[in-house]
């Protein structure tokens, strides 16, 4: 028997709870037991006045920003119709039935202010990582590092070449972004990083860096680096910096020295890939941080003519000395070049003159040198790591970090960035870590079952 049509009735009444209307499996109720903002509250207190019309709640913005996060809602226009319209949201931001939702040009005024001036999203970022800490899932013995390239809100139709010279000062009255651009010019993550000019610089957002690391088309990009634990992937530290190599590196060294300052936790063993295999990475991790690198060591003394590589000579450490293949000396008159990094090994020419290795050892030189680091102790040891098997377990568990990047990409949606400057950089990447550990500790900590009436 079909029944009767529905039609619309208003009632005088209704009785109505969100918390009947959220389901007990739902992500929102699981992340919403780990969400502390006490420290929002205690951080922006000296930002407002004692007088006046009260404000917006800052914790009803925190908790907007991260249902924004958590579920890849890029727009934060969208964020508040959203919100305005989904009941776990809603209850998510205790707004109740009837609460209003802010408009969405708050936002903007309290990321460009209050938030950015008490640092507040890196604080939220660590009081969450100290949750993950309190629950067990970060062991603090083994670390990975890694950088993810994240597209630049930057055209490349409305960019200069890079050799131009640019009137930045004059830009920078008008945009945000030109302004933080120039304050992080002897920053080395930033305009200290390196030296080299870039082919093109965006008018509109300068500290992206173009590159073509993808191997496709080159765009305007940031590089977004994770610290994690391998235990459970959790992110432990977060850093924003351009996208070259130099900067990835420092922002490691940057990244591991503060976990250990903000959370006392030093790894026995860092896991990363082989542009973190330098060699005076390696002698940092080594002699200053007496972590074992699991890392390929950086290496280019390989040779593709058929002559002896470095590695067919035999260092002897006590005499500081190597021997060529026929047995012969190489010293070295303890002059660094290269900017006072490397050592010069050079063989007598007398020796070479003779030597019927000669067509396989320098066939074009008179007497064979071979250049060694100052840091060659360093990459030895990451050298021996390399050949156990704790390695290949360090290599196996690295792709941890490669698939935090691919869930940010692929499910939060944090393929290309909506906001400028490296401060903007910084607030997307804080917030999207801080919503990624948010979510790892709902699926990783069960929910404790209701006791019995």
């Amino acid at each position: 028997m079909m029944g009767p049509k529905q039609t619309d009735q208003a009632a005088l009444f209704y009785e109505f709870s969100l918390e009947r209307h959220v389901p007990a499996a739902h992500m929102l109720r699981n992340i919403d037991r780990f969400v502390d903002l006490s420290v929002v509250r205690s951080e922006l207190a000296p930002f407002y006045s004692s007088t006046g019309r009260p404000s917006i709640d800052p914790e009803l913005l925190v908790r907007m920003l991260l249902v924004g996060y958590c579920y890849g809602i890029r727009s934060e226009r969208r964020l508040c119709e959203e919100v305005h319209l989904n009941l776990a949201y809603r209850w998510f931001c205790r707004l109740g039935l009837d609460g209003e939702v802010p408009d969405h040009s708050t936002f903007s005024k309290n990321r460009h202010g209050r938030f950015r001036d008490c640092n507040l999203l890196r604080k939220l970022f660590e009081t969450v990582v100290r949750r993950c800490m309190a629950e067990g899932l970060v062991d603090g013995t083994a670390f990975a590092v890694d950088a993810s390239l994240i597209a630049a809100d930057a055209n490349k139709q409305r960019s200069a070449v890079g050799t131009e010279d640019h009137d930045w000062d004059t830009l920078a009255r008008a945009r945000r972004s030109v302004r933080e651009y120039l304050d992080t010019l002897d920053e080395a993550a930033w305009g200290a990083a390196s030296e080299t000019v870039p082919k093109f610089v965006s008018r509109s957002d300068p500290a992206a860096q173009w590159t073509g690391a993808h191997k496709g088309h080159a765009f305007f990009a940031y590089a977004d680096n994770y610290l994690i634990d391998l235990k459970a992937a959790v992110i432990v530290d977060v850093e924003a910096t351009r996208a070259i190599r130099p900067a990835k590196v420092g922002a490691a060294r940057t990244m591991i020295a503060r976990t250990k300052d903000r959370f006392g936790i030093h790894p026995e063993r860092l896991a990363a890939d082989s542009a973190y295999g330098s060699a005076d990475m390696l002698a940092w991790l080594v002699d200053q941080r007496k972590i074992e690198p699991h890392i390929p060591v950086f290496d280019k003394s390989a040779r593709e003519d058929g002559t002896f590589a470095r590695d067919e000579f035999t260092y002897d450490r006590e005499a500081d000395i190597y021997r060529c293949p026929a047995g012969k000396l190489l010293t070295s008159t303890g002059t660094l070049v290269n900017d006072g990094a490397t050592l010069h090994y050079r063989a007598s020419k007398r020796d070479c003159d003779i030597c019927e290795l000669k067509p396989r050892c320098c066939p074009k030189m008179p007497a064979r040198k071979v250049p060694r680091s100052i840091y060659e102790s360093a990459r030895d040891v990451a050298r021996g790591i390399a050949r156990t098997e704790a390695y290949v377990t360090s290599r196996r568990e690295r792709k941890k970090i490669e698939m935090l990047f691919a869930h940010l990409k692929r499910i939060l949606r944090l393929d290309r960035l909506r906001l400028r400057g490296p401060c903007g950089a910084r607030d997307e990447f804080l917030l999207a870590a801080t919503a990624q550990n948010l979510r790892k500790l709902a699926k990783l900590i069960p929910t404790p079952a209701p006791m019995p009436i």
